[in-house]
């Protein structure tokens, strides 16, 4: 035995040669080492020799309930003897008796000074010898020498690697590495520890789920959550808020003992994860022989996660903080698109890049409530095509994401696709969604629509249904600036409109009315003029006099009702209408228009009075001696640029008729600016839209 430690073999090994050694120089078929646990409640075999059948296979561990000689010898710390179980309670009698052991005899291993554990045998053949507890308790003495000096080399081994493996993960740490790389780390270091054919790394999740963040040895991906089911290691650490041992799987039911016993994992030992005084998650480690892991494997193990709860929870704030970043930088972009007064097709479209960069996802989509019970898919963003409008019409099917808020307002998730009936799952599945995770749009108070989050190949993380949640409540009041915005440029567009069609009814009726009559007045004065005879030269002259004044009022009513609506502008368009402005204009202009088709009625008529304002502001204010106007048409926008030489210092404030050329120009959709510097003369800039009132 001293060879063997100075060989440097562990501890087991040590263990199992001692058990053999006993059996050998006392002659007895059984002998048996058992470590009592701190707490004295339940002792584990740690190594067994017998050349007959027993249920004392290492690591099992055994309750110390009843009068057992191995509950004795903890008690007095002195050798024990039962010789017969038959009328003893508890577990270990009751074993003893199922495997015909018979009588047991057993001595203490005292070291450093405690009761360390028992070396026990039995002869259910023949008696024991009457002094077999003194040649056990000669014999634990030097081993409890051996066992203490491979402890001490097992330990500072064991610490030694421990320390190395806890500062290679504290290392990844330091460095800000992702979520993953550390939970990686943390099974292979893990694994490499006790050793385990196998080990991972599972979180609690607040609706009774786990998820497995990383598996070594299994080869599953990482982010998979399936249901917590009794019986599994999770399920035990959950219950009992302490490192725990599953000896077997067989007969244990669920999807999560049947994948163990798949894997062939023979024993399974857990730990808790605690993060800021919560139960966070369960660190594990399989093996899948024969062998179980080491009786010491629970303590080592929850000592090892106390270091590994701090490191994630620096990675867990680390991540907080940069995920809180990136969340708030995309919650400005869309806020600043707001402000500047972006229309809402491209609030929305920022919405679906951000929702898609964010989290991170393979798609992202937004789609509106309607009254009808349908919803409108009004975007779509995928990491591979960008975002494109959409603009089509679904019912809301059973199965998805749209349905799911519908029904219960409610952030959600849909694991998977698989089996959902319906266009949409369909669709969902052509596209390779694995999984989906959906929030709800409520907008003054109202259930406006739904955000979206899809992934491919591994399911978005447990916690993405709040953080979307957290993110669509300021893509909300985003919407909702948006839609107020839209309904008032929509208001003053209406309105303008209005006022259009007003003006034109009352050129028209004019024409019609007023004009006509006068006309036919003047024709009939007319006619009774030349039927006056000439020697009534005073009656003609009169007559003349009032079918002049006649004619004068008619062109006067023909200048008002020119100026109310021009009639040469519906007969020829923008040009011809901005060259009349230009020839009756009392300041000379240089006019230069290039229309390429004709343009939307609005556009027109917007583009008219803004010239006109600003040629007879120029006559009015400006003493200039030249005007030049440019009127172009390129890029989906009308462009007129006017600029004067005059002495400069309009402001738009002061002046009813600049502010009137703003609201109309704004009305639909366009902008105008205006420079006007003292001495330097005055330029006046307007874009109007031409898409959005095309038919």
């Amino acid at each position: 035995m001293a060879t063997l430690v100075a060989q440097g073999v562990s501890s087991a090994e040590v263990f199992a040669a001692v058990a053999h050694e006993v059996a050998q120089v006392m002659h007895v078929p059984l002998v048996a080492l058992f470590r009592y646990d701190a707490d004295g409640s339940a002792m584990t075999v740690i190594a067994a020799w017998s050349d007959r059948l027993h249920p004392l296979r290492p690591g099992t561990r055994l309750p110390l309930d009843g009068e057992s000689m191995s509950a004795q010898v903890l008690r007095t710390g002195r050798p024990a003897r039962v010789e017969n179980y038959e009328n003893v309670p508890g577990t270990l009698a009751t074993s003893a008796c199922e495997y015909e052991l018979g009588p047991m005899a057993g001595a203490p291993i005292v070291v450093d000074g405690r009761v360390w554990g028992v070396m026990a045998t039995s002869s259910p053949d023949v008696p024991l010898a009457d002094d077999v507890e003194d040649h056990l308790a000669q014999f634990t003495g030097l081993v409890a020498a051996v066992i203490a000096n491979a402890e001490s080399r097992e330990d500072l081994r064991r610490l030694a690697d421990e320390q190395a493996a806890l500062r290679r993960v504290a290392t990844l740490v330091a460095r800000g590495a992702p979520p993953a790389d550390l939970f990686e780390a943390v099974c292979v270091e893990v694994g490499r520890l006790f050793p385990a054919d196998g080990a991972g790394l599972t979180r609690f999740e607040s609706d009774g789920t786990v998820t497995t963040l990383f598996s070594a040895g299994g080869g599953e991906p990482v982010w998979t959550r399936a249901p917590r089911e009794r019986g599994t290691a999770a399920s035990l650490v959950f219950e009992t808020g302490r490192p725990g041992r599953i000896h077997s799987y067989e007969g244990v039911p669920g999807l999560t003992a049947a994948e163990a016993r798949a894997r062939g994992w023979h024993s399974v030992v857990a730990a808790p994860i605690v993060v800021e005084g919560g139960l966070w998650g369960v660190v594990g480690a399989a093996s899948t022989t024969d062998e179980p892991l080491p009786a010491d494997t629970e303590r080592r193990l929850a000592q090892f996660t106390e270091l590994i709860a701090t490191a994630i929870s620096n990675s867990q704030a680390r991540d907080d903080v940069r995920r809180l970043a990136e969340e708030q930088a995309a919650l400005r972009r869309v806020a600043t698109l707001v402000a500047r007064g972006a229309r809402p097709t491209k609030v929305f479209e920022a919405v679906c890049v951000e929702v898609g960069r964010l989290f991170p996802a393979d798609g992202a989509g937004l789609a509106r409530y309607e009254s009808d019970g349908t919803a409108t898919s009004i975007g779509r963003w995928t990491r591979t095509g960008g975002y494109e409008p959409t603009g089509t019409r679904s019912t809301l099917e059973r199965g998805t994401g749209s349905r799911l808020v519908f029904e219960s307002g409610q952030p959600g998730r849909i694991d998977s696709y698989d089996g959902v009936p319906g266009v949409s799952a369909a669709d969902a599945r052509a596209k390779g969604w694995r999984s989906s995770v959906v929030a709800p749009i409520v907008v003054e108070s109202r259930l406006w629509g739904v955000v979206s989050a899809s992934s491919i190949d591994e399911p978005l993380p447990v916690d993405s249904e709040g953080r979307l949640a957290q993110f669509t409540e300021l893509v909300a009041a985003a919407i909702a600036n948006a839609e107020s915005r839209a309904e008032l440029a929509a208001s003053r567009t209406r309105i303008v409109a209005t006022a259009d069609a007003t003006r034109r009814r009352i050129e028209r009726d004019l024409h019609d009315g007023a004009q006509q009559r006068l006309v036919t007045l003047a024709l009939e004065l007319r006619g009774a003029q030349a039927g006056i005879p000439l020697q009534f030269r005073k009656s003609r002259e009169a007559l003349s006099c009032v079918i002049e004044g006649l004619t004068s009022v008619l062109d006067e009513l023909r200048d008002i009702a020119h100026g109310i609506h021009p009639a040469i502008l519906a007969e020829g368009g923008l040009g011809p209408a901005l060259k009349m402005l230009g020839r009756r204009s009392a300041v000379p202009v240089q006019l230069h228009v290039q229309e390429n088709g004709p343009l939307p009625e609005p556009v027109e008529v917007t583009a008219y009075y803004v010239v006109a304002e600003a040629l007879a502001n120029t006559a009015k204010h400006a003493g200039a001696s030249v005007v030049h106007i440019n009127v172009e048409a390129q890029d989906h926008v009308l462009r007129i640029f006017i600029r004067d030489d005059g002495q400069g210092g309009a402001d738009a404030a002061r002046g009813s008729g600049l502010l009137g050329l703003k609201d109309r120009a704004e009305a639909i959709g366009g902008s105008i600016s205006l420079s006007s510097p003292r001495g330097r003369g005055t330029t006046l800039q307007v874009e109007l839209p031409l898409d959005d009132h095309r038919e």
